[in-house]
């Protein structure tokens, strides 16, 4: 079963996330010398991002890659890159060019995964293997863009593929095999709109995208909205 630390509220649920990412990507770097962060997008995140911009990190050694990006304008409010860079890049000494935007402007979504997968082994190795991912729950169990439904779900031999259309936009998206080889996921839920799903994903239910993630390396940070109680479950307050 999935480890869950629940908080009061969401601006605990993103400083604590900003904590423990900041705790990763130190160890990571004296470990390996690099650190590589994966994450989705959603309001909670970019408060996450916001408090993880003021901590004390070898930010010369970090970099951020997309879980996925929704395909529109460059600067555009529904582009996941947009939130990014306000939150995170204009606050930190991240360097302009460690962070990784997914290639939603060229006109084949094909290649523009490919690319990306390319990306990936240059920052992690082949095959990739990511530091930190965060995921998102959606209130239709959906996480990063891996929606009930999509043919994304059923690749296995690619680490980014394009989607269909998902609330009016396609999508570049990571894929379960490379989710799966992460050194640690961190799922942040906020909202009680999510305390079905996040009870579907605490057992590990395969019916809803996200409970086709491994768990083995895995943490949920959720409000008590979210976790649909008002104290902490087994293993809150643990590391990964």
């Amino acid at each position: 079963m999935i480890r869950v630390e629940t908080l009061p509220e969401p601006a605990a649920v993103a400083e604590r996330a900003a904590e423990l990412i900041a705790n990763e990507a130190r160890a990571a770097v004296a470990a390996r010398g690099r650190f590589v962060l994966a994450v989705s997008g959603g309001r909670t995140p970019w408060v996450m991002l916001r408090a993880l911009s003021g901590k004390s990190l070898p930010w010369d050694h970090v970099h951020v890659v997309q879980v996925d990006e929704r395909v529109a304008p460059a600067g555009h409010a529904d582009r996941n890159l947009t939130h990014l860079q306000e939150s995170l890049l204009e606050r930190a000494p991240l360097p302009p060019g460690h962070l990784h935007a997914m290639p939603v402007e060229s006109p084949n979504l094909e290649e523009a995964a490919a690319r990306y997968a390319e990306t990936l082994r240059e920052l992690a190795g082949v095959p990739p293997v990511l530091d930190v991912v965060h995921l998102g729950l959606g209130a239709d169990g959906h996480t990063a863009s891996l929606v009930p439904g999509d043919p994304a779900l059923a690749v296995t031999a690619l680490d980014v593929s394009p989607t269909g259309v998902y609330e009016g936009r396609r999508r570049l998206t990571l894929t379960y095999p490379v989710l799966n080889r992460a050194r640690r996921v961190l799922w942040v839920v906020t909202g009680e709109e999510k305390a079905a799903m996040l009870a579907r994903l605490a057992r590990a239910d395969s019916g809803i995208p996200a409970g086709r993630v491994s768990q083995d390396r895995a943490l949920v940070l959720a409000d008590r909205a979210a976790a649909g109680t008002p104290r902490d479950t087994p293993g809150a307050g643990t590391e990964w």
